[in-house]
């Protein structure tokens, strides 16, 4: 047994102050992206335009950053439909709509009522508000089959990221990116 390992007493020592270290440092570190999801904070959207018929369903965030070509085709997605006109969505509101999805647990897109919309439809919209969020491509009104416009809008108020309507006689909800408020319609 001449060959067995036997540390001297400063590796042990050494070996302790690492692991405290460690430890003492991981609350630092726990609070990186990421740092306790594995592969990194991956961002994903799923949706279905009841007006066009088209769906989408793709990752947007990774590697702690927005995935150009998939920001363009949500903006593409959530163009104004009436005049096929495209504005680029701004991606919080695609935070707001995948981090609601996400509290209620559900792989089921959104059914996507209105996203972008221009000046001129905007005007022609009975009950929109003349400086609506949706004019500069900053809101979304969706419904889910499988959720109420109650759990949906509780959900969209508990990510704190901006507006949310209530809309129960149309059976939508309204989220946007702007200053957090809540309001039925």
């Amino acid at each position: 047994m001449d060959n067995e390992f036997r540390p001297s007493r400063r590796a042990v020592l050494g070996g302790v102050f690492a692991g405290l270290c460690a430890v003492a440092a991981a609350p630092v570190y726990a609070r990186a992206p990421g740092f306790l999801r594995g592969a990194g904070d991956i961002r994903r959207i799923r949706m279905y335009s009841q007006r066009t018929g088209e769906s989408i369903d793709t990752i947007y965030f990774a590697d702690g950053k927005y995935v150009p070509e998939s920001v363009t085709e949500i903006s593409y997605f959530m163009r104004d439909w009436r005049r096929n006109q495209v504005m680029n969505y701004d991606p919080r509101n695609i935070d707001n709509l995948a981090a609601t999805l996400g509290l209620m647990e559900t792989s089921e897109p959104y059914l996507m009522i209105s996203g972008y919309r221009t000046p001129q439809t905007n005007r022609m919209l009975k009950g929109a508000a003349s400086h609506s969020y949706h004019m500069r491509a900053m809101a979304a009104d969706v419904r889910l089959k499988s959720r109420s416009v109650s759990q949906i809008s509780k959900a969209a108020f508990a990510c704190d990221g901006g507006g949310v309507g209530v809309y129960h006689r149309s059976n939508f909800v309204h989220m946007d990116c702007g200053p957090i408020r809540t309001w039925r319609g």
